[in-house]
């Protein structure tokens, strides 16, 4: 019998209108969803990713859907163990011919839990697909109305944690700072002193969504999905490359 295929399917980042045609087009064809829930006793059906798709894919309640606990835990070979487990769950509907679409928050290749996977599926022989979504901050960006990045300068993408220091690598172009809500007054401190100037938006297209345009406005704590935009100021351009860039975080 021949193997069925397993896809990331990245779903956006909250908007489900911002779901591509290719991502719904995968999920209907697809027999089996696997969608990854915070533990053991979550119910896919409520997971995000879960409700950004159905609300683009109506047809997915009809689906066969396979939750895939996926613990927010430091210890390393609790969460190996996990991803073994996921690829083990994903592989036994492969190996009866049947295709598997694996929901994803935003793009299946920026700071997925799929990718660990993917490395077990692909390593065991099995095919895999990835779909591309809407990253967070594209859509953090356009939700601000602001560029990213213009010319040549640079973007750098950062996931936030507590206790984690970060050397800015440039002194020109643009930092996103990813789930950086339990550590906002933490950040709004180091990017100022930095002469950065940010901007933030919480759950972007989701139910709940904030804005904040500037520093100041920006609160101390926010939601886990809360990203971090921030920009050289002009007088930052202006300084000699040669100088130390501070810590960030």
């Amino acid at each position: 019998m021949e193997r069925g295929t397993a896809y990331g399917v990245g779903v956006g980042p909250g908007d489900p209108e911002l779901m591509t045609l290719k991502a719904a087009r995968v999920i209907r064809a697809c027999r089996v969803v696997a969608v990854p829930v915070a533990d053991v006793h979550g119910r896919a059906e409520d997971s995000l990713a879960y409700l950004i798709a159905a609300a683009a894919v109506p047809e997915l309640a009809d689906k066969r859907v396979v939750a895939l606990p996926s613990p927010m835990v430091r210890d390393r070979s609790a969460i190996e163990a996990a991803h073994l487990a996921n690829a083990r769950m994903i592989e036994a509907h492969l190996d009866e011919g049947i295709d598997v679409a694996c929901l994803v928050l935003g793009d299946p290749s920026i700071y997925c839990t799929f990718g660990y996977v993917r490395e077990v599926l692909a390593s065991d022989g099995y095919e895999v697909s990835m779909v591309s979504g809407v990253p967070s901050f594209c859509a953090a960006a356009a939700r601000l109305g602001m560029s990213l990045v213009e010319g040549d300068e640079p973007l750098c993408v950062v996931p936030v944690r507590r206790g984690r220091s970060l050397k800015l690598c440039a002194e020109s172009g643009t930092y996103v700072l990813m789930k950086a809500g339990p550590c906002l007054r933490e950040a709004k401190e180091r990017l100022a002193e930095a002469g950065l100037e940010a901007s933030a938006v919480e759950r972007c297209g989701m139910e709940g969504e904030r804005v904040w345009r500037g520093a100041d406005s920006i609160p101390d704590e926010a939601d886990y999905l809360t990203l971090v935009i921030a920009h050289w100021r002009t007088v930052a351009r202006g300084r000699a490359c040669e100088e130390q860039p501070p810590d960030l975080l």
